[in-house]
C-alpha cells in the first residue's frame, strides 16, 4: 500500500448538501429552509436564550448581591503546607513560588489550616490570626509585607 493509494472506508463520507442548486437537486427552491419566517430570512435567528416570548430566566429570578470591585485577590498558602521547609528558614512569596506552592503574581494569604512543628519565619502580604497564632506558638513568626500586595 501507498500513500496515494489510501482511501477512506467505504460510508465514512457523504457528500456536502450543496443548496440553493435548482430542484433537480432536491434542495433547490426554498434551500432546506422551509416557507417564509423569521428563520427563514438571512441573519434571521434569535438569540440563545430567547423562550418564545414567555418571561426569560434572567427576569423571572430576583437580583442579590454584588460583586466589589476593590475586593484584593489573594493566593492561599495554608500553615501545614510550610512543614516541608527546613526549621528556621526565611520564607517569601519567591521562595514559595520557587518552591511550586504559588501559581500567579497575586498578593499571598496564609490561613491557618494544619499543624506546623517547626520555627519558620514567613514574610507574607496577609495573615489569619489563627496562622499568627500557629506560627508563633512553633517558635516562628509571621512578618506582614505590604499590605495592599505591591511590593515596593
Amino acid at each position: 500500500m501507498k500513500l496515494n493509494q489510501l482511501r477512506p472506508a467505504t460510508g465514512a463520507t457523504k457528500k456536502r448538501k450543496r443548496v440553493g442548486c435548482g430542484t433537480g437537486s432536491g434542495h433547490g427552491g426554498t434551500s432546506t429552509r422551509g416557507h417564509k419566517g423569521q428563520r427563514a430570512r438571512s441573519g434571521g435567528k434569535p438569540h440563545g436564550w430567547f423562550e418564545g416570548g414567555q418571561m426569560p430566566l434572567q427576569r423571572r429570578v430576583p437580583k442579590s448581591g454584588f460583586t466589589n470591585i476593590f475586593r484584593t485577590p489573594f493566593q492561599v498558602v495554608n500553615v501545614g503546607d510550610l512543614n516541608r521547609f527546613p526549621a528556621g528558614t526565611e520564607l517569601d512569596p519567591d521562595t514559595l513560588r520557587e518552591a511550586g506552592m504559588l501559581r500567579r503574581q497575586l498578593p499571598v494569604k496564609l490561613l491557618g489550616d494544619g499543624t506546623l512543628d517547626r520555627a519558620i519565619v514567613i514574610r507574607v502580604h496577609a495573615a489569619s490570626a489563627s496562622a499568627k497564632a500557629k506560627v508563633e506558638a512553633s517558635g516562628g513568626r509571621v512578618e506582614i509585607l505590604n499590605p495592599k500586595g505591591t511590593e515596593a
